[in-house]
């Protein structure tokens, strides 16, 4: 039996692992529809974490101050696929969430011209009306970064091998 705390103090019992959608969805389907992460015992999760023992949890939404971070983050995930679509010799680099917004850094042969950014501006709307799904999987940072080597992402290869090693890496799919 997993014990999840809410933070007005509620528990809720589950018989096993339970995800923090479903811990979302068993408190009402407003809240589920409106979760974008989670708080595990004080970490920012996503919504496919599952949780495998007695935790306090705050469901994340577009309300809290950590909701305006993972929509952004999760915007420059968009961004990233939409120019990967568009130009898929464009070598992905570094896109953090920063103080008032996120940026992501491209390597590509030239410039994006005014009219690239309006194509990237119209997939990423495209792709975001889709609503496709985003699959999380986790690998070991050694194995991520032969994955992004594999792929011919250098640079994401790269910032993976700064990451201690034995550590895990989530890596994050659009689309399935």
């Amino acid at each position: 039996m997993i014990q999840i705390t809410l933070p007005d103090g509620s528990q809720r019992d589950f018989p096993g692992p339970v995800t923090v959608a479903e811990v979302a969805a068993s408190i009402g389907t407003g809240l589920a529809r409106a979760a974008l992460a989670g708080k595990v015992n004080g970490k920012v999760v996503d919504t496919s974490f599952s949780v495998e023992k007695d935790a306090a949890l705050s469901i994340v939404t577009a309300k809290d101050a950590d909701g305006l971070e993972v929509l952004r983050h999760s915007t420059a995930h968009l961004l990233a696929y939409a120019v990967k679509e568009l130009f898929p010799e464009a070598q992905v680099t570094i896109g953090p969430v920063i103080e008032d917004g996120f940026f992501y850094d491209f390597s590509y042969k030239r410039a994006f011209t005014l009219e690239d950014l309006a194509a990237i501006e119209k997939r990423m709307t495209e792709l975001a009306a889709k609503d496709e799904p985003v699959t999380r999987r986790v690998l070991p940072r050694d194995e991520a970064v032969a994955y992004f080597n594999g792929l011919g992402e250098h640079y994401k290869a790269e910032i993976i091998a700064s990451i201690p090693a034995g550590e895990d890496v989530s890596l994050y799919r659009e689309g399935g």
